[in-house]
């Protein structure tokens, strides 16, 4: 058998071990929130193996094949989202004791804006797994060719299956053994590369921008990614596990600043790929480096290596759907409903997302460009309510305001987002303040014609 299949195989059939293993669940927050008993180690490993899918391996280094080693702001935007989290609201979040992002937007603005709120997420997040799965099926066909739609789901069945068994505590358990499997393929790989094309590939490299990347297209990337890192649901799923506040804000600066050399060395792959392979679709750079360069073994490694960094994103996101889908839609339609059948609807819906998110995958474009769609439709609905909720007294907000700015922000997105992918947070901004201060004025005629 070759040595490359038998490797993956092990890998497959060991998450499925991982994920099976550990203590029984004894409710929904054991399940939804793994008890919020996650420590720092934990925490900062799954952190980072959320991060690092498929954007930030195939469709870094894509972007590092076709615009240069400023395609790194892919992740490096990410890290700066994550560190504002991290400064600013990491303690804020974990300390609010909320179960998920729409939970927390709820407490600031009411039910309504709650409900839309995690519709827009659980829209987007699909999107997000479904990358996850394609990925999974490019990389795989890539190294043994065959059908692709079997490989993608034979994947999703693997995170899939320990995501209903165990929940959240499944998910991050994976997530630390994925994270340490992902470090060594990618270090594996660049060596190898670097070895071929030589140092000097690296070091003639433009940065910040490229002739092929300004700095606007850098602006846009801080502010649309950046924000899907400071407001996303998947992170805020990671600080509302966490063990303690504190640990919540520590574990999270730790992933950014991991991340940050990262960035550069996968985006390195892609101008590796470029100089050796120049007929090479971008996205498959490192798909082409693996099976041009190494050993079957070692392709094999590394094969897994990129599995890890799909599924650990993928589970993360699956987790963080159903639980808004859970608790923020079907247990606030019928609160009366016990917590054992709460239970049983989790892992069904675990299941129904995954399969939704595979039919998806089936029809996806690039992988960078369905991964903005979903950040830009997003963000621009839920950036600004987010973080200005914060302070929503002192701003005079009001819910109104911030369900015009939810539907505003994302509709524009969704129509305008691919063209001018600000006009989202600007519109939303727009409803926001505008809709809360119109609000406010009207209240105050109210009062004063009673009076």
């Amino acid at each position: 058998m070759d040595p490359a299949a038998v490797i993956i195989v092990i890998y497959l059939l060991a998450m499925l071990v991982i994920g099976a293993w550990g203590h029984r669940l004894k409710g929904m927050e054991d399940f939804h929130l793994a008890g919020r008993s996650i420590k720092l180690v934990l925490l900062t490993g799954t952190f980072c193996a959320t991060i690092i899918g498929a954007s930030a391996t195939l469709g870094m280094a894509g972007l590092g094949f076709s615009k240069g080693l400023p395609g790194a702001w892919w992740m490096l935007s990410g890290t700066a989202g994550l560190l504002v989290l991290a400064t600013f609201f990491a303690e804020r979040v974990r300390a609010s004791g909320c179960s998920t992002l729409p939970d927390l937007v709820g407490s600031f603005y009411g039910e309504r804006v709650r409900f839309v709120a995690s519709a827009l997420i659980i829209i987007s997040w699909v999107g997000v797994i479904a990358v996850q799965i394609v990925a999974c099926g490019k990389v795989l066909v890539a190294v043994f060719g065959g059908n692709e739609t079997l490989f993608m789901a034979a994947c999703t069945a693997v995170f899939v299956l320990y995501t209903a068994h165990g929940g959240q505590s499944s998910v991050i358990r994976t997530d630390l053994v994925q994270l340490m499997i992902i470090l060594v393929g990618m270090i594996v790989l660049f060596s190898k590369a670097l070895e071929v094309a030589g140092p000097g590939l690296i070091f003639s490299q433009s940065f910040p921008t490229s002739a092929d990347m300004g700095g606007w297209n850098v602006l846009s990337m801080l502010l649309v990614v950046g924000s899907a890192y400071l407001v996303g649901p998947d992170m805020y799923s990671r600080l509302l596990s966490a063990h303690t506040p504190r640990e919540a804000k520590i574990s999270a600066a730790i992933a950014a600043v991991i991340l940050i050399p990262l960035a550069f060395l996968i985006t390195s792959l892609g101008i590796f790929a470029r100089s050796l392979y120049p007929g090479a679709s971008p996205e498959l750079a490192i798909p082409v480096l693996l099976t041009g360069l190494l050993s079957p073994a070692m392709e094999g490694l590394v094969a897994a290596a990129l599995l890890a960094a799909f599924m650990s994103s993928a589970d993360t996101s699956l987790m963080t759907a159903t639980s808004i889908l859970t608790l923020d839609i079907y247990r606030k339609a019928r609160p009366a409903t016990s917590e054992e059948k709460l239970m049983a609807l989790s892992r069904l819906f675990v299941l129904i997302i995954g399969l939704l998110a595979l039919a998806l995958a089936v029809s996806l474009p690039s992988i960078i460009k369905t991964l903005l769609i979903a950040y830009t439709v997003f963000t621009s609905g839920l950036l600004l309510p987010v973080i200005a909720g914060f302070y929503r007294e002192r701003l005079g907000l009001t819910p109104s305001g911030a369900l015009a700015a939810l539907l505003g922000g994302g509709v524009t997105a969704i129509f305008l987002g691919q063209t001018y992918p600000l006009l989202g947070m600007a519109v939303s901004a727009a409803f926001l303040f505008g809709v809360s201060w119109l609000e406010k004025q009207y209240t105050e005629q109210e009062c004063k014609s009673v009076v």
